[in-house]
């Protein structure tokens, strides 16, 4: 699959990647209060997962609101989400998504609708276990319509990263550091349930230009809030991939992918729908293409044993 990444891209996000690190020094010392858990369950012979038991938990970005063929309307959950994608594709024997919008890691333990707590839906029997959690505990949502509203202010500035550091800190860094002991709950959670399963924590796509270009008004943010909210996604991706390797548990890179393919992008070009979508998804959110790339993210490192 042709992604579109540009050729410099990965050296620029690796430089950046350093910087987020060193903003998140945080997380690492609050996994560093627990004891690493050892690795769990090798992977299975290539492209198959015959008498596996799947289950997938997760948000919105996993349920897919809006893509066809909605299954589940409290939940907004879609039948062509990445789970059913990859558990078509491994051919498993079990497979329950659980996966519903506006999750947050709370819902792992209490009902949403006539969603019970995705938790319950893992058993010693589980194999494999999918999980996409976080972006609603930082408040995705409300980060969204705050940096569009502000943005009138100064189009050429940078009027959500001034709101957010306000305080004389970045209230979004704190926001993802007091995320990760809540993902570090729920992955040692699953691993109480299942001991043997394999678990892949699924990061989140890329949803803006990442060389930092803007794209007013079709996302109707400042020019110098795109590298910033940019910045934010990945601190958000960083902190998953370091909270499931200290479980461990497998990430998956859905950003890296997705490059390219974000909601500035003309819409035969983009996988990720802006805040007035033109292919059915929900706003600042995957389409069918962008749950379809994620899905071949899973599987690839499904793929992998390391």
């Amino acid at each position: 699959m042709a992604y579109g990444i540009p050729s410099d891209g990965p050296a620029r996000r690796h430089r950046r990647r350093a910087t987020v690190a060193a903003a998140l020094g945080g997380c690492a010392l609050v996994a560093a209060s627990t004891t690493p858990a050892a690795a769990h369950g090798g992977d299975h012979g290539p492209g198959h997962d015959r008498g596996t038991a799947y289950v997938a938990l997760g948000d919105s970005y996993t349920s897919g609101p809006v893509i066809p063929a909605q299954v589940d309307a409290n939940c907004a959950r879609s039948d062509h989400n990445y789970p059913s994608l990859v558990a078509a594709a491994r051919h498993v024997s079990a497979f329950k998504d659980v996966s519903c919008a506006g999750a947050t890691t709370a819902e792992m333990w209490k009902a949403q609708g006539t969603n019970g707590p995705q938790l319950d839906a893992v058993q010693r029997s589980t194999d494999l276990v999918t999980v996409q959690i976080g972006g609603n505990d930082i408040g995705f949502s409300s980060i969204i319509g705050t940096c569009a509203a502000l943005s009138s202010k100064d189009l050429t500035g940078d009027p959500c990263q001034q709101y957010y550091n306000s305080s004389g800190y970045d209230q979004l860094v704190l926001a993802i550091a007091q995320t990760a002991p809540k993902v570090d709950k729920v992955l040692r959670a699953i691993r109480a349930r299942a001991p043997h399963a394999r678990i892949l924590v699924v990061g989140y796509p890329d949803l803006l230009p990442d060389d930092g270009s803007g794209c007013y008004p079709t996302v109707p943010f400042a020019a110098k809030d795109f590298p910033y909210l940019r910045d934010t996604g990945e601190r958000l991706n960083l902190m998953l991939r370091l909270v499931a390797t200290w479980n461990g548990a497998r990430y998956v890179d859905t950003y890296g992918p997705t490059v390219g393919h974000d909601m500035c992008k003309a819409p035969a070009d983009r996988w990720i729908e802006p805040l007035q979508p033109a292919s059915p998804a929900a706003p600042a959110h995957p389409n069918a293409k962008g749950e379809a790339a994620m899905a071949q993210a899973v599987l690839q490192r499904l793929e992998r044993r390391h």
